[in-house]
């Protein structure tokens, strides 16, 4: 093979060197042994250069080719120029390389992930891992900036420094192959570690980072030697030259390309067979959700019949969805179970198949994120059925000082709920369906909590797998520790949702509509305000019970010129919403949502 670190072709090799006295007298009659003719010889004296600067055929070391000519020969600005383009361009396709290498290595990992468990692909690995650690700022700007898509968000940006960090090993491997393959398996190696460090891991959680370096650094070295070869010496040599071979370039490219395919293919197939083995669409498919023992009722006019107002009821594809989970576990509803346990007396297990199987209720019941700033979305309405929480911790018999339940999702994510809440009669839930149909697996299949009146981070724990009944001052939730307070009951909030903030309307009579919420606190009037004017009384819908939102309008007579427009309500037991702005963390925001309008 072509050796990419020979010495370049104008260096003499240490045998072929000789000083000015190494000088043979005329009756020497062997011929010199570079048999250089004797009109050529020069004096050690002679310091005029040659007609020709460029090193002679005999000072490269033997086996190399002569050099081609440069088409810059004699503009020497120009050939420069040229060196210095052909050498960012050479520096591009090397990375490119790398980059190849680590599309194979990623096809491959995927590959592998499928049976071990898609939450352990080296990406998602190092994304939960990051996540988990997060500091609370940072967490608020992505929600801020991304809402609910954050995890595309995030996977993209560790798609981005993989993509970096794999054109960078590309570079070395031009003149240092080995550090450029530890490069690479060493960031499998941080993947790995971060796969076996996730809750429930195992060992084979290490596996797909594990090979999926071990193939991009082979990757690697396989497309470093095919270039030495596919390319003459002076192309892969540290000193750019202007010459070219495009047979070996295109050879080269074919190769990458290739491998790049070999790569996204073994990512598709490693996706789809993710999917296909751990079989939770199927599994959710041949679910029949039971008939409520205890169906939900739903009065006429919980709408206002304003146009662009969000529905009373979200559908389940338009849910707002907030966890920490990249890749939502896909669990199947025969392998579920739920274990209750801690500060019990009678420790009790309950499957899938009991729990469709007990007295199950239907409720709407509205859910809101802590992360919702004022006048955010992060919020939905949903009709759930499930089994009522209360009653089968009561089978279990909490002990007299248990004050909170950590629930654990499938994915090792926690939530403390306080006790109380959970027994106080409230239509807190293990929900098996959603608006008429099971769970969706983003939204917590096969079971999830739900439970009114409490931000999700302290309640809504998504597949759920475990309830330990504790204390406070025992356990700590996953957000606890990271700056979010360990109560979170909701807020008295509204929002205007028609007109938009920036609208331009016309003058007359105009609807302003939106909802308003205090979950299990109920809402019992909104008022609106123009312009820092006296508030005014808003229509308020009908609503099924406390626990969900309100829909509201207020009809303005709007004058032209530009307006501002506040909301605010008021909750079942008379208190007034706070107009005082207070950031989401560590309890959720606080504040009138203010809009404004121009009138034409």
């Amino acid at each position: 093979m072509t050796d990419l670190h020979r010495p370049p072709s104008d260096s003499r090799s240490p045998s072929d060197s000789r000083s000015p006295s190494d000088s043979r007298s005329p009756s020497d009659s062997r011929p010199p042994s570079d048999s250089r003719p004797a009109s050529d010889s020069r004096s050690p004296s002679d310091s005029r250069p040659a007609a020709d600067s460029r090193p002679s055929a005999d000072s490269r070391p033997a086996g190399n080719p002569p050099l081609p000519p440069s088409r810059h020969d004699g503009v020497p600005g120009e050939s420069q120029q040229a060196v210095e383009r052909e050498g960012r361009a050479r520096q591009v396709g090397w990375a490119g390389l790398g980059l190849a290498a680590a599309a194979f290595g990623v096809g491959v990992s995927q590959v592998v992930a499928a049976p071990v468990g898609p939450q352990y692909a080296p990406l998602v690995a190092a994304g939960s891992a990051f996540v988990d650690r997060t500091p609370l700022w940072l967490k608020n700007l992505a929600v801020q900036l991304f809402g609910t898509h954050d995890k595309q968000a995030l996977l993209i940006g560790a798609g981005l420094v993989l993509a970096a960090v794999s054109g960078l090993s590309g570079v070395l491997a031009r003149t240092r192959l080995r550090p450029a393959q530890y490069l690479v398996l060493g960031l499998g190696l941080v993947a790995a570690l971060a796969a076996v460090t996730r809750p429930q891991a195992s060992v084979a959680a290490a596996l797909p980072s594990v090979i999926g370096a071990v193939a991009g650094a082979g990757a690697l070295t396989w497309l470093t030697r095919r270039l030495a070869h596919a390319l003459p010496v002076e192309e892969t040599a540290s000193r750019p030259v202007a010459g070219k071979s495009l047979a070996g370039r295109r050879s080269l490219l074919l190769a990458a390309g290739g491998v790049t395919a070999a790569g996204m293919a073994s990512w598709v197939a490693g996706w789809f067979g993710g999917r296909w083995l751990n079989a939770a669409d199927v599994s959710r498919a041949g679910v029949r959700l039971p008939a409520p023992a205890d169906p939900a009722t739903l009065p006429s006019g919980v709408e206002v019949g304003v146009s662009g107002m969000t529905p009373f009821r979200v559908p389940n594809p338009d849910f707002y969805r907030i966890d920490t989970a990249l890749v939502a576990p896909r669990l199947q509803a025969a392998d579920w179970t739920l274990r209750v346990h801690g500060m019990v007396d009678h420790e009790v297990t309950l499957d899938f198949a009991r729990l469709l199987a007990s007295p199950l209720v239907e409720r709407d019941v509205t859910l809101t994120c802590v992360s919702n700033e004022v006048g955010g979305d992060l919020i939905g309405n949903a009709r759930w059925l499930g089994l009522p929480v209360g009653p089968l911790l009561r089978q279990a018999g909490p002990q007299p000082d248990a004050d909170m339940v950590l629930s654990t999702s499938a994915d090792g994510w926690t939530a403390s709920t306080p006790l109380a809440v959970l027994l106080d009669g409230r239509d807190a839930l293990l929900a098996v369906g959603m608006n008429g149909e099971p769970l969706p697996v983003e939204h917590g299949f096969p079971v999830r909590m739900v439970v009114p009146g409490l931000y999700g981070y302290v309640s809504a724990t998504k597949w759920v797998v475990d309830l330990e009944v504790t204390r406070f001052d025992r356990k700590t939730a996953y957000w606890t520790p990271r700056g979010w307070s360990d109560h979170g009951p909701v807020k008295t909030e509204s929002r205007i949702d028609v007109p938009h903030s920036g609208a331009q309307v016309p003058a007359g009579r105009v609807a302003v509509a939106g909802v308003a919420w205090a979950q299990h606190r109920g809402i019992s009037k909104v008022e609106v305000r123009v312009d820092g004017g006296a508030w005014q009384p808003a229509r308020i819908a009908a609503v099924p019970s406390a626990d969900t939102w309100r829909q509201w309008v207020y009809t303005w007579d709007a004058t032209p010129g530009k307006h501002r427009l506040q909301v605010r309500a008021v909750d079942g037991a008379g208190s007034v919403q706070t107009g005082e702005e207070t950031d989401v963390a560590p309890n959720g925001a606080t504040g009138w949502h203010t809009i404004e309008v121009a009138v034409a």
